[in-house]
């Protein structure tokens, strides 16, 4: 059985047969979040990599571990995972497709948590947008 938004094109389904009822510090996928601290992106557009992509790493310091500041060859640059590349000096390689886009969210908003990574949570708002939300931001909701 599953939980679906009505209304929305492509609805996300979550199954409860999915869901780690065990751990709650570390979101799992599928699971039921509210924002508990307003979030507002830095970043208008998305950025995407592609596997394989060469890419160049600035000297920008994260207050997140686990990410680095990378530019595309046009110039174009976001803060990514860094074991989602291999690093080769002053430049790496990216080891598989990723998107930098985050979401701006408000207090009280619920959303389908994805995945965690360093921080940080991907997860799906009643719109449909998807993007990355800072994971102290994102209280998780009981089953």
């Amino acid at each position: 059985m599953g939980v679906i938004w009505p209304g929305q094109e492509g609805a996300i389904s979550l199954r409860k047969d999915s869901l780690d009822s065990g751990a709650e510090t570390k979101p799992q996928m599928g699971r039921l979040g509210r924002v508990i601290a307003d979030y507002r992106s830095a970043y208008r557009r998305p950025w995407v990599m592609r596997a394989g992509e060469q890419l160049s790493i600035g000297q920008r310091k994260s207050e997140w571990d686990g990410w680095i500041w990378c530019a595309n060859q046009r110039g174009q640059a976001r803060w990514v995972p860094e074991k989602y590349v291999q690093r080769k000096g002053d430049s790496c390689v990216a080891l598989c497709d990723y998107q930098a886009a985050e979401l701006s969210v408000s207090v009280g908003e619920e959303l389908i948590i994805d995945s965690e990574e360093s921080g940080w949570i991907w997860c799906t708002n009643r719109q449909g947008r998807s993007g990355w939300v800072p994971a102290a931001n994102v209280e998780i909701l009981p089953e």
